[in-house]
């Protein structure tokens, strides 16, 4: 597959940006404990506030103890692709200041430290695929999150597998999305309807 098929940056920008895509087919191996570390390590210096850095990594390894907690929170239209990821994350951001203030942009931050990881994982040839289908108030409560955390998303990481091993609805899908032209997402000024 040509990525360049499918997107064609208006502007000139690093291939890394449109390069990187979220298929959801993978292959069910492993990967290593220093690729994932790889992956953490980019998030780790992502910017943040005052310096806070108040995203949070859960996960869960396939092939371990915490796998059935990790895959059982996703809905069922999640599962059906993502039981073949190497590791399911639950990210989470910390709402405040260590000083105990409010952090408005504790989620700005997490997205920052995810956005990161993905553009390390492209870089490393993995598939990460972000999602919002999956219990937020189950993943806070059995992941044992403390009040001052807010769940913000699911990673499904893993190495890149066969699109026909999807079911067929999402084989239609298995390909990268464009984006929408840069008029529709910045506003010079005040919005003008």
């Amino acid at each position: 597959m040509n990525i360049r098929d499918f997107r064609k940056p208006t502007h000139p920008v690093d291939p890394l940006f449109p390069n990187r895509w979220s298929p959801r087919a993978m292959s069910g191996e492993e990967i290593t404990e220093a690729e994932l570390m790889t992956l953490f390590e980019a998030a780790r210096w992502a910017p943040s506030s005052n310096n806070n850095q108040p995203w949070r990594f859960f996960y869960g390894r396939r092939n371990t103890q915490h796998w059935p907690l990790f895959l059982s929170l996703l809905t069922e239209s999640n599962r059906i692709w993502a039981y073949r990821a190497a590791v399911l994350v639950v990210v989470a951001s910390k709402t405040t200041f260590d000083s105990g203030k409010f952090a408005r942009t504790h989620s700005y931050d997490a997205g920052a430290a995810w956005g990161h990881l993905a553009l390390q994982g492209s870089l490393m040839g993995l598939v990460v695929h972000g999602m919002q289908g999956f219990d937020y108030d189950r993943a806070k409560a059995e992941l044992a999150m403390p009040n001052f955390f807010q769940v913000e998303a699911m990673i499904a990481i893993g190495r890149y597998g066969r699109m026909e091993d999807l079911p067929e609805h999402l084989q239609n899908r298995e390909f990268p999305s464009d984006r929408k032209p840069l008029s529709d997402i910045i506003v010079e000024g005040p919005w003008k309807a």
